[in-house]
């Protein structure tokens, strides 16, 4: 059975997640604040967290990079900042995915599934390491060096970028993008996906993927 951390401030909203997460088959365990939830998580393994943004002691975005210090458990973050810029801030922490309040059940569910998904099933059978300029990809450590450095990607990040190296010239819509690497039918803006796209870029710091105006994205093949 997975494990669910939610660390949520708001009881009404924790609860209602709990029973939600517990009747879909999850080992849910619950923290009141960013303190909290930090000590819950170095005291037991989870599968995924769910970390709400705003939150008296510590906020989310502390709580995020203090995990990400040591480990690369999937982190969904609860918001009611829907702006690009807090986006960026939760992607700029490592974060897997990000959802605004107010928010369905439904579609909370959606995205921890997904997210889950992506994390702990194979996307590819292929074994050997992909390169492209001076990027290496490798499919079995899920690692990605740029001229011999690592570089420190999210598991998002990480698929999207195979995706693009097993495509290379293929033209992807943000639709495609979402419906490959998400594994949901997307809901909202197409935000999420761009943000994606640029911490990709900066990270890598190579010109390599390019943005089809109108369309969507493409590596482009080497010449």
């Amino acid at each position: 059975m997975q494990k669910i951390l939610i660390i949520e401030d708001e009881i009404t909203i924790q609860s209602v997640l709990k029973e939600l997460l517990t009747n879909a088959g999850y080992s849910v365990s619950v923290a009141d604040d960013g303190v909290a939830g930090i000590q819950a998580f170095l005291n037991e393994s989870y599968d995924l967290v769910l970390l709400d943004v705003m939150m008296p002691k510590l906020d989310g975005y502390a709580v995020c990079k203090r995990m990400r210090e040591t480990s690369d458990t999937p982190i969904i973050m609860l918001t009611a900042l829907d702006d690009e810029q807090a986006q960026i801030k939760a992607f700029e922490m490592k974060a897997d995915d990000y959802i605004t309040k107010p928010f369905s059940l439904k579609l909370v569910l959606m995205h921890v599934e997904a997210v889950l998904r992506r994390t702990y099933q194979s996307v590819t059978d292929e074994n050997e390491v992909i390169t492209y300029k001076n990027i290496q990809l490798d499919p079995v450590g899920v690692q990605v060096f740029v001229s011999g450095k690592e570089i420190a990607l999210t598991h998002t990040e990480y698929e999207l970028l195979h995706l693009f190296f097993k495509n290379q010239g293929r033209v992807f819509t943000r639709d495609n993008l979402v419906n490959i690497v998400w594994g949901y039918d997307f809901i909202g803006d197409e935000k999420t996906v761009n943000i994606h796209i640029m911490n990709l870029r900066r990270k890598l710091g190579v010109d390599c993927i390019d943005t089809i105006r109108g369309v969507g994205y493409r590596l482009a093949k080497e010449n």
